[in-house]
């Protein structure tokens, strides 16, 4: 029998890992269970960390080959060593997942190495290469993450069938690639292969890419894949998958129709979503509620039905994002230690890391419509904008919402450079109620891409200076 413990993570993730160290700064006796080699889950290992690092090198290569010798810098013919690349993303893999276990360390959050199990309220039981053995614990925290979504009848071998985690170790840039999903995960990888040389075709069942993204900027954001050079077959489904020494042999048709044809690839990227990972819990067993989607069922103070067992992160309702998840942990981390632990929904921004990135916090026009609130809408596109003039990145704009009577900021939208830093000064904004006004009124540095949004604050009253 390990010792006792006021709180039990399973699962060291972006939401694992801070809900252990929020909980140890808080002076509760803290463990976490890994069944992985290294700490960080999807995200540092196999998830945002690795594609960001690729997505970075493959932006570079771009702008070595079509964009440099605009700004007056001339380069020999560029070449991928593709090697080199994979080293460059495995050493931010490494940086950062190192860097979560020198934090644990330094919190002293005890770490157990296997598969954890719940017996029930207090008690978990760990698998691992030494054998087997049960902690005892106040609280547990099921932070495990989630898992790709498969396609029913095709075999993913993460070498011409991929995942998300196979699509970033190809071992050589495919001529041809189709991406099954037009979600974020999908758009993003097939930009990083793209760049690198590959034809990209994108399936996708429904009539639209990115679901759920506000609908203006979904569409312009189509229209700008579709310019680098992404195909897209919307309203299709795909019926089968055949691998073959040649290649992959992708049979697709109308959602709503037979009229079946075939698609030839080097490799096909199944990117269609992510479920919850729950497997080997033991949740029936003990007795802990999930879903019809597989999630944990939890009330707001993340505890499930079992009391002293909670969940955060991508195992219980909203989005999958890994900020979420952080922001879960901590706020269990300060409920379990007696203190008002919160979470905005309202206020979590997502960010595609494409180029030009795409950024969006709060609500759509269409959830706007779809409630019934009047709104009014400000919007300055970057092509009058001086920073991104000087840059020569000028596609995009910034979208405002702001409510008719009130002028709070309902929801704002970014399409553009940089647009996932761009969105948190309203973020901000709006995690004190603030109004278009108070960020119109607030003075921005000039020249910078910041501009862009102040001035899409003043378009809401429609008193935008630069347009």
């Amino acid at each position: 029998m390990a010792d006792n413990f006021d709180l039990v993570v399973i699962g060291t993730g972006p939401g694992g890992y801070v809900c252990a160290i929020r909980a140890a700064q808080l002076g509760l006796k803290t463990a976490v269970v890994e069944k992985n080699p290294t700490f960080g889950g999807t995200c540092l290992n196999i998830g945002c960390i690795p594609s960001k690092g690729l997505l970075h090198a493959s932006e570079e290569y771009e702008k070595a080959v079509h964009h440099l010798a605009d700004l007056g810098i001339l380069v020999d013919s560029p070449k991928i060593d593709l090697a080199q690349m994979m080293k460059f993303k495995g050493e931010a893999i490494d940086g950062n997942v190192k860097g979560v276990e020198y934090l644990l360390k330094k919190n002293k959050v005890t770490a157990f190495r296997g598969v954890g199990r719940i017996l029930g309220a207090g008690k978990v039981e760990v698998t691992g290469e030494g054998g087997t053995q049960v902690i005892d614990t106040k609280a547990i925290v099921i932070a495990t993450g989630s898992d790709v979504t498969r396609l029913p009848g095709i075999e993913i071998d993460e070498k011409q069938i991929v995942s998300s985690t196979g699509a970033l170790s190809l071992e050589s840039v495919p001529s041809k690639l189709i991406v099954i999903g037009a979600g974020v995960i999908g758009l993003e990888l097939g930009s990083v292969w793209r760049r690198l040389g590959s034809e990209v075709t994108v399936v996708e069942f429904l009539d639209r890419i990115t679901p759920g993204m506000d609908g203006e900027v979904s569409k312009n954001f189509q229209r700008i894949l579709k310019k680098q050079g992404f195909e897209f077959l919307l309203s299709t489904k795909v019926t089968g998958v055949e691998k073959s020494a040649k290649g992959v042999t992708v049979t697709v048709e109308p959602a709503q129709g037979v009229d079946a044809r075939k698609l030839e690839a080097d490799v096909v990227l199944v990117a269609i979503g992510r479920k919850p990972y729950t497997e080997g819990l033991g949740l029936t067993e003990a007795g802990v509620k999930v879903d019809d989607r597989g999630r944990v069922e939890v009330d707001d103070h993340f505890q499930t039905n079992v009391p002293g067992i909670y969940a955060i992160g991508d195992v219980i309702r909203g989005p999958m994002l890994a900020h979420k998840g952080e922001d879960e942990g901590v706020a269990v981390a300060e409920i379990l230690a007696g203190k008002a632990g919160h979470v905005n929904y309202d206020v979590i921004p997502s960010v595609i890391y494409t180029s030009p990135e795409v950024a969006s916090v709060g609500k759509t026009e269409e959830e706007l419509k779809a409630a019934g609130i009047e709104y009014r809408v400000g919007k300055f596109p970057f092509t009058a904008n001086g920073r991104a003039k000087a840059n020569k990145t000028t596609e995009g704009f910034v979208k405002f919402l702001a409510d008719a009577k009130t002028d709070k900021v309902l929801g704002c939208h970014i399409i553009g450079a940089n647009a996932g830093e761009l969105i948190h000064e309203v973020a901000v904004l709006m995690e004190f109620s603030g109004s278009s006004e108070d960020l119109a009124r607030t003075c921005h540095a000039h020249p910078t891409l910041a501009e862009a949004v102040k001035e899409a604050a003043l378009a809401v009253e429609g008193r935008a200076i630069h347009m």
